[in-house]
Parts: structure tokens; C-alpha cells; sequence
């Protein structure tokens, strides 16, 4: 604040400085030389206009020349931060849609870079110097990871599924059962993409019940699709009955109608090997029929936001032609980490070292238990005798609609208010604090405590750093 709540006779008060007197001072040339002239005078104006009725009122106001300018400085330093900028997560999701998912590799990291810093042959053939298509950068790398003939890439999995559906059932039937009729963040529900796509939507089966017959006994001469779909948020659990592709696949080619098998997420290896849950891979999904098969690269893959579409040559040809493919395609800088991405996954041995969504999925829950040990103290002095700072067990989940109801045994911290009853609102504004730092931390609320949970921190020191800064805002506001 630039005044005090005291008064002064309107006689003896300074007046307010011209904005020229205020670029005079040091503070303003140094914001001039950082933000550039329009931006500071800019600054120096919003921070007249700011103080300008307190004065009018009588407020012993500071108006020298200096505190117009500091206060611009840091009106300026504020505007000028990132408004997308880097977390810390701690919130026990590791691939949190809101904290922009996977984290991607060095490799992935430096090709990026590389792409953006000079022109690339995204387009263009080097071995004839004729017009290329970008998907060759990664056509090969699908082709041999997952088994399949071919691949296209749009910008995301949602992207993929319409790309297919308008490519192969425009005005024609896709047949899908009730139990896989999802809804995912966002709002984003299947029948209406594929409503968007043009396709037309036959149901089959019930919400917990679909048979092999269903599929049959639908398909008719305008059917176009067959489509299994990942539930990736949910799973229906008791009474249930559930086509599997491998079954459904033989079934539906005898018929000459094609398979897609949307996945969702998508993995590329056994996450068992790992200590975490199977999930179908996308080299078995080949396997078992699917002429189409969609996933996201963005996700456990742990590569950019993109869409995947791996399966049958003729197929994927006609997705490849469609004009729509050239709307939803990725730009080079994606298309360059994808690359990087997916040449790792040729080292199996070598990949939860070098891939980062691997790594953190991976790490043992006593490591994170020890970590947590190893913050407790600096945490507890930082916010102070009125909260109660716990290394804690906690369950993890990997996120982005991957193995919806698998958690991984994690470790963290569990912070708990002393001072009110049921310590909500006390909680509410420590979790603001975290948020407010250079570079926040976001932890989870939940029954009355916060909880951080270690096992998506990317970096310890940075982590080191933020709770420091958090101490000294804690001891600012104590003081004032």
C-alpha cells in the first residue's frame, strides 16, 4: 500500500508528481531499460491513478517521486510474469489435465529446442527434394513399436476419433455398446463427437451387459464401424459382460465390416514390469484385430499432446486424405518431441531412466516416505507453531483417465490446522499461500488436511526453494 490510514491537512500534503519527475528517478530508467518506455509509463500511470483518492482524501499518502516509481516496478514485475507458469505437483495425480499432464524427456526437451530454433525439412524430402508429409517423421517408429501397417498424427486422442469416424463412417452407422458410452473432462462425450464426425450411432447391449450377438445381430448394410472404446474414467463392476476386441474382431471382419479400438490413453509397454497395473497395450490391441486403433501421446506414453492412429494401410489412407486431417495436425515443435519420445521406447531396458512420467510412476513409496522426512522440518517452520505437519502414507493415481481406479502407495506430507475447528478456512489460505509463491505448490485438500503428496515433485531443490519463500511470506504477514 502506498498511504497510511492517518490524515493530513490538505494544505501540507505534496503533491502528486508529474509523470515525467517519476521516469527521472533511477527505479523508473531501470523498469524502462527491462519493460521498455510505453509499458513503464504505462505502470507509472495505473500507480497515480491507484494513489490519487487517498490523496484526494486527506490519506498520508507517499507520493514521492521514488515510491511512484517503486510501485510501478513492481505493478510491472507482476504483469510481466508468465501467466502459464511452472508447479510444483503435489496434488497425488501425476497426470493432472489442469498441470498439463506428462512430463517429457530431455531427448524429447532438446529436440524441441533444435526444431525451434532453425528451419526443419517438416514437409520436404531431402533424398528428392520434393514436397514430404510430416507423419513420415514418426510413421516408421509406429509402424515398428506397435506392429501395425500404418499411422497418421492429429493433435489429440479426441482429435483422432473424430478424424477416424469422418473418415469412415461419414452418414453411415458406427455400432458402439451403452457400457462404453463415455463422458471425459470437459464435457467431452462420445456420442457427440461422433455426431460431430457425422457417423451415425447405433447402441447395442445394456449399460453393464454386451455380448458378442449385440454386435452381430446390428450390423447391417449401412454399418460402417465397429467400435470399442476405453472406459477411461470409470469401470462398471458386478454384473457385467464385456466383448473383448480379440472375440469381437473375427466376428465383425467375417461381416467386412472393420474393428476401431479406441484406447484412450495408450501404453506402448507392461506397465506390470514396473510395479504398477496392466493395462492393454496398443501392440496387443494390433494384435487381437482392430483395423484402427486410437491413443494419446500425451499421457502414460509420456510424450507432447498428440492423437495416435496406428492400424490398416488402406484405412489409415483415407484418414490421411481427408481434408479434416489437415485442421487437427500437429506443428513441428510436437511433432519433433514425439519423435524423440517414441525413439526411446527402441531401449526398453533404459526407458523408466530416461522417460519422466515412467520414472515418477515407478518410485517406491519408502523413498517418498524418506523424502517427506527429509521436508517435514523445513515445512513445519515455514508455516509455523499453527499447523501440525505429518509425513504421511498416501495413494497416488496415475491420472488423465489412465487405470481410472488403480493407486499407487505413496508418501508425502499432511498438513493440519491447530487454530480453528475443522481448520478449513486456515487450510484454504496456507493452500492460496503455496499457490502465490514463485513457484507454487499445489497440494489436495481433503478431510481436513492439505496433503503433498511427493510423488509427481520433479524437483527436490526447487521444492527447497519455494518452502523458504513460503517462510519468509509466512513471517512477513505474522509481522504485519
Amino acid at each position: 500500500m502506498l498511504h497510511e490510514p492517518r490524515e493530513i491537512p490538505p494544505e501540507t500534503r505534496a503533491p502528486l508528481p508529474a509523470v515525467d519527475r517519476v521516469l527521472a528517478t533511477d527505479a523508473a530508467q531501470l523498469a524502462i531499460e527491462r519493460y521498455g518506455r510505453a509499458a513503464t509509463v504505462a505502470g507509472v500511470r495505473a500507480s497515480l491513478d491507484e494513489v490519487r483518492p487517498a490523496w484526494r482524501a486527506g490519506a498520508a499518502v507517499d507520493v514521492s517521486p521514488e515510491r511512484i516509481a517503486a510501485a510501478a516496478s513492481m505493478r510491472l514485475e507482476g504483469e510481466s510474469r508468465p501467466s502459464q507458469r511452472r508447479v510444483l505437483n503435489l496434488t497425488g495425480t501425476v497426470l493432472h489435465t489442469n498441470l498439463g499432464r506428462a512430463l517429457i524427456a530431455e531427448e524429447a526437451i532438446a529436440a524441441v529446442v533444435a526444431a525451434m530454433r532453425s528451419p526443419t525439412a517438416l514437409e520436404f524430402d531431402l533424398s528428392d527434394g520434393r514436397r514430404g508429409e510430416r507423419d513420415d517423421h514418426v510413421r516408421g517408429l509406429l509402424r515398428e513399436l506397435t506392429g501395425a501397417e500404418d499411422a497418421v498424427i492429429v493433435n489429440n486422442n479426441a482429435a483422432a476419433v473424430l478424424l477416424t469416424l469422418n473418415s469412415l463412417s461419414d452418414g453411415k452407422e458406427t455400432i458402439v455398446s451403452r457400457g462404453e458410452l463415455i463422458e471425459i473432462g470437459g464435457a467431452f462425450r462420445m456420442p457427440s463427437i461422433m455426431n460431430r464426425a457425422g457417423a451415425r450411432l447405433v447402441e447395442v447391449g445394456t449399460t453393464n451387459r454386451t455380448h458378442l450377438a449385440d454386435y452381430v445381430e446390428a450390423i447391417g448394410p449401412q454399418t460402417a464401424l465397429v467400435m470399442k472404446v476405453h472406459p477411461s474414467n470409470y469401470r462398471i463392476e458386478g454384473f457385467v459382460k464385456e466383448t473383448p476386441a480379440a472375440e469381437l474382431a473375427p466376428a465383425v471382419h467375417e461381416r467386412g465390416v472393420p474393428l476401431v479400438d479406441d484406447l484412450g490413453s495408450g501404453v506402448l509397454v507392461d506397465l506390470a514390469a514396473y510395479g504398477l497395473q496392466r493395462e492393454r497395450t496398443v501392440q496387443e490391441a494390433v494384435r487381437d484385430g482392430a483395423d484402427i486403433v486410437t491413443f494419446s501421446g500425451d499421457k502414460v506414453l509420456g510424450g507432447p499432446q498428440a492423437g495416435l492412429v496406428v492400424g490398416r494401410h488402406d484405412l489409415v489412407r483415407r484418414l490421411a486424405k481427408n481434408h479434416l486431417k489437415r485442421a487437427l495436425r500437429i506443428d513441428k515443435l510436437r511433432l519433433a518431441a514425439l519423435e524423440a519420445t517414441l525413439r526411446l521406447y527402441r531401449d526398453p531396458d533404459r526407458l523408466a531412466e530416461r522417460l519422466p512420467t515412467l520414472a515418477l510412476l515407478a518410485r517406491p513409496a519408502e523413498k517418498l516416505k524418506a523424502l517427506a522426512a527429509r521436508f517435514r522440518p523445513a515445512l513445519a517452520d515455514a508455516i509455523g507453531p499453527r499447523f501440525e505437519v505429518e509425513i504421511v502414507d498416501l495413494e497416488s493415481q496415475i491420472g488423465s483417465g489412465a487405470l481410472p481406479l488403480a493407486t499407487i502407495p505413496s508418501g508425502g506430507l499432511a498438513v493440519a490446522s491447530l487454530g480453528e475447528k475443522g481448520g478449513g478456512g486456515a487450510l484454504q489460505r496456507l493452500a492460496a499461500s503455496m499457490r502465490a509463491l514463485s513457484v507454487p505448490i499445489i497440494g489436495r485438500i481433503s478431510d481436513d488436511r492439505l496433503n503433498l503428496d511427493l510423488r509427481g515433485l520433479d524437483d527436490e531443490h526447487a521444492l527447497a526453494e519455494s518452502i523458504v519463500e513460503l517462510g519468509l511470506a509466512t513471517a512477513a504477514e505474522d509481522a504485519e
